[in-house]
Order: structure tokens, then sequence, then C-alpha cells
């Protein structure tokens, strides 16, 4: 079956209700609720999203970025009935070739799964693993 996937980037074109659906079982992000979901959004420098042929969004994308020097992928979530497609690489070679990111020549993610995915994509395993640092925190309460 060939399916008529639409891509679309801008927090106005996301349905952030099965946004929230979708990523609420995610690994990384267990029981988010939709306020998280569309501050993050709106916070982003791109969202996309992939929706079915009767309009349902299946997918979902964001990008931390300054737009100039440095790029992080996150979020980047497909929903089950539509893995193994080739939606999530789709969107990431449109986020990639996005015009309001040409300049940025550092791209992030983190990723415990999809490796070869992103492979694909052009992504490698850290050069520097030693430089890079974090601090994390528990996720608060009120969310």
């Amino acid at each position: 079956m060939i399916m008529d996937i639409t891509y679309k980037c801008g927090s106005d074109s996301m349905d952030y209700k099965m946004v929230t659906e979708m990523l609420s079982q995610a690994y990384w992000s267990i029981g988010i609720k939709e306020d998280e979901m569309k501050k993050a959004a709106l916070n982003s420098a791109l969202v996309i999203g992939a929706f079915s042929e009767e309009g349902r969004q299946i997918a979902y994308g964001r990008v931390i970025s300054d737009k100039t020097r440095f790029a992080y992928l996150t979020d980047f979530y497909v929903d089950e009935e539509f893995r193994h497609k080739g939606i999530c690489r789709k969107m990431v070679e449109l986020v990639l070739a996005h015009p309001d990111l040409a300049d940025v020549y550092q791209w992030l993610l983190v990723t415990g799964d999809a490796h070869g995915l992103y492979e694909k994509c052009g992504f490698k395993v850290i050069s520097r693993p030693k430089d890079l640092m974090e601090i994390r925190g528990p996720r608060p309460k009120d969310r």
C-alpha cells in the first residue's frame, strides 16, 4: 500500500493532542502533558509533522537551534502503525535541508534505539565524547 503522507512545518500546523498522546508513550517523555508539549514547540526553532491521507498527525519532531551554528533534534516520533515506512527519515531530511537552518553546521541528537535510521541521514556517533557534558535533573512534579 502506497501512502500519501503530507509533511508540514510550523507550530500552527500541529495537532498537539495527538502529539502528546504519541510522546507520552515514548521512553524519553513518559507522561508528558499537552501544555509542556506546546511550550516546548513554541520555544523551538522548527517543528515538523507528518500527516496521513485522512489528515491525522502520525509523526512529529522538533529542532532546538540558534539557526546559525547549532541545532539539536528532539522528540522525533512516528506512530507505531506507521513505522518502518521512511517517514522519520524523510522528516529528518526535510529538517536538515530547511532554509531556516541553512547556516547550521553542528547537529546533535540523542537516541536509544534508532542509530541506523540517523546514520542513513548522515549522523555519526559523537566524535568528541569526552567534551560532551550534561546536567540532568528530575522532571518537575507539576508537569
